[in-house]
């Protein structure tokens, strides 16, 4: 019986030592090839905001509501339109008299100016639409690609664990069949494998919902493609100084900044109303009664005694102060989502750090310590499967650390609207 199982915990140990080397390597920087099918496409980041900005229908929705206001625009400087009246007095031909002039008015008070200005407005508010959905659009892929990246890592940590796992429960079958330990330590094992496979499904599915959010991300269908990227360049946590300078320059704040002077601009308009336009008439009348022809000229002035446009000018004047108002709103939000983002990024920075210095050695070191000791039987088998399961949550733990580290990243360049994207291949 001796010379069955100690050959058997031999194999066994090998095989536990080989699954956590595996398990324990580090986290390449790109997917190894082997990874990709004839059918699938390797995807970097670069290129995945690359599809994003150009086939993500919110862009496409936002350049055609620029389109539609440079219509408006091209709208607001066209003139008033000439009428042309006909007017007869009498139905008998001795003695009835035609009229035909052009009736041309004539805008005052700076009526068109206030209308483009307000259209430009319209316009810079427009593109800041924008620009604030490229933002927020390229914030979504890049969290997504990295959500995603880190799943993938998660499946194959999952996956490691389960083989390993197998191959426990097989051996603790065959050293409770040889008598050395009893049916309970086969039991735990089994259950034990049990919760791995449990994992590693819900892992799995993880990952599918992951791919299907990148993919809607990105503007087009799910497809078979394979993350190349890396989880472990962590992104730089910027300076409060750095920080606050860059909180005018929000896109939000930008946007608020542009709708004050665009209600300005409306409010110009509604005061410029406030008189009516002149109207110049030029014409010809003729007389069948005495048989001549006769210039008709004419002024058209309104008179503003009842309707001033006060209540537009009124309303208007209104709307321009709440602008302001949410202008001061959209300052305080962006200053606490900036800070509260930065403050994500600093902890998960840390706490990424401090697992990959201390806690990821400590958890290998007891792994080869429990290793070592079965081998020697001074351990039992559990005993270094449990070391093994501690090894594999640390660096399921790291692995979510560096993930919450690029999506507080993907956040804060969202909020201050930067370009910079990290791990870009």
């Amino acid at each position: 019986m001796r010379r069955f199982v100690l050959p058997l915990a031999a194999a066994v140990f090998l095989v536990a030592r080989a699954a956590s080397a595996q398990s324990t390597a580090p986290i390449p920087p790109t997917l190894p090839a082997a990874a990709s099918s004839a059918s699938s496409l390797t995807l970097t980041l670069r290129q995945a905001v690359g599809i994003a900005l150009a086939r993500n229908p919110e862009l496409a929705a936002a350049s055609s509501e620029i389109d539609a206001v440079d219509g408006a625009r091209l709208q607001a400087g066209t003139r008033p339109n000439p009428e042309l009246s006909f007017l007869q007095e009498d139905t008998r031909r001795e003695t009835r008299t035609t009229t035909v002039q052009i009736n041309q008015p004539i805008e005052l008070w700076g009526k068109r100016d206030a209308r483009i200005a307000a259209a430009d407005r319209a316009l810079d508010a427009a593109r800041s639409d924008l620009n604030s959905r490229q933002h927020a659009v390229r914030a979504a892929v890049i969290t997504a690609f990295f959500d995603l990246l880190a799943i993938q890592e998660r499946v194959r940590v999952a996956e490691t664990s389960l083989s390993l796992s197998q191959r426990s429960s097989d051996a603790a079958s065959k050293r409770v069949l040889a008598g050395k330990v009893s049916p309970v330590e086969e039991t735990k094992a089994r259950v034990a494998e049990a919760g791995i496979r449990i994992e590693l499904a819900q892992v799995r599915g993880e990952q599918g919902g992951a791919r299907a959010r990148l993919s809607a991300a990105m503007g087009q269908p799910l497809g078979n493609f394979v993350l190349q990227g890396s989880l472990a360049d962590l992104p730089v946590v910027p300076s409060e100084e750095v920080l606050r300078s860059n909180f005018e320059l929000a896109p939000s704040v930008r946007r608020a900044q542009l709708e004050v002077e665009r209600r300005k601009a409306l409010s110009e308009v509604e005061k410029s109303r406030r008189f009516g336009d002149v109207t110049v008439s030029l014409g010809a009348k003729r007389d069948q009664e005495i048989g001549r022809n006769q210039a008709v000229i004419g002024l058209t002035i309104p008179l503003p005694l009842f309707d001033r446009n006060q209540g537009n000018v009124l309303e208007a004047l209104r709307r321009e102060d709440k602008a302001r108002d949410e202008l001061a709103v959209a300052q305080l939000q962006v200053e606490s989502e900036a800070i509260q983002a930065r403050e994500r990024l600093a902890t998960s920075r840390n706490e990424a750090t401090s697992l990959a210095a201390e806690v990821l050695p400590g958890a290998q070191s007891a792994f080869d310590a429990a290793t070592i000791g079965f081998e020697l039987g001074k351990f039992s088998f559990l005993e270094a499967l449990d070391a093994q399961r501690t090894l594999l949550a640390a660096r399921t733990q790291y692995l979510r650390a560096l993930a919450e580290a690029q999506r507080a990243a993907a956040d804060l360049n969202r909020i201050l609207g930067i370009d910079t994207m990290s791990g870009t291949q």
